[in-house]
């Protein structure tokens, strides 16, 4: 069975959480795409070029653990507004969604540009003071340094950038569900985005 479930959102809506439970839960693949994107943003900070990095990123890249800081973050939005790394990671992932019994991508842009064929697409979303609390809360365990105006400086930032971009832009695509969670619990959010995607396989 070839079943592609498209999750796009802005950070820390809960998309990736969301993600990985769904594919759980069916046995689905997944793939954060934000990770392509994150890989080559480290990468860039070691003195790479973007495009280059992105035409040759490798598995080692993707598993590295040092992807999720904030530096990495923002590097990642930068690269990712360049339309040849954008280019140049897209098959990849549309190979990925088409993977023999059911994939689920997270990202971006997965259900207007990289899937738009999708079987079920989600867009996750909740309020900006209620992602900024969530990404200080995982920021700060690892830097006490790392203030809640600067996380939620850095997110409006990040949003600006990627809903501007010229190429694949972040929005919900038109036939998306869009799941709010800021005032959702993890359980409720992962339990509605199961129930839409039991809607659609029962069919």
């Amino acid at each position: 069975m070839k079943f592609t479930v498209a999750i796009d959102g802005p950070a820390a809506a809960g998309k990736g959480t969301i993600s990985a439970a769904i594919a759980a839960h069916f046995g689905f693949a997944h793939l954060d795409t934000g990770l392509l994107y994150r890989a080559v943003g480290r990468r860039v900070l070691a003195g790479e070029d973007a495009v280059g990095a992105a035409q040759s990123l490798s598995p080692e890249d993707i598993g590295r653990d040092d992807l999720r800081t904030a530096e990495v973050a923002q590097a990642a939005s930068k690269a990712a507004a360049v339309p040849d790394v954008r280019t140049a990671l897209v098959q990849f992932q549309r190979d990925f969604s088409r993977k023999e019994g059911g994939a689920v991508l997270d990202g971006r842009d997965i259900g207007t540009v990289i899937c738009p064929k999708a079987e079920v697409k989600l867009y996750v979303t909740a309020s900006d003071e209620v992602r900024a609390e969530r990404r200080y809360l995982e920021l700060v365990a690892k830097d006490a340094s790392v203030t809640r105006t600067s996380v939620l400086a850095d997110l409006r930032a990040r949003d600006a950038r990627d809903s501007e971009r010229a190429t694949a832009p972040l929005r919900p695509a038109e036939d998306a569900l869009v799941l709010d969670t800021s005032t959702m619990g993890i359980d409720q959010a992962v339990e509605a985005a199961r129930k839409a995607i039991d809607a659609v396989i029962s069919r």
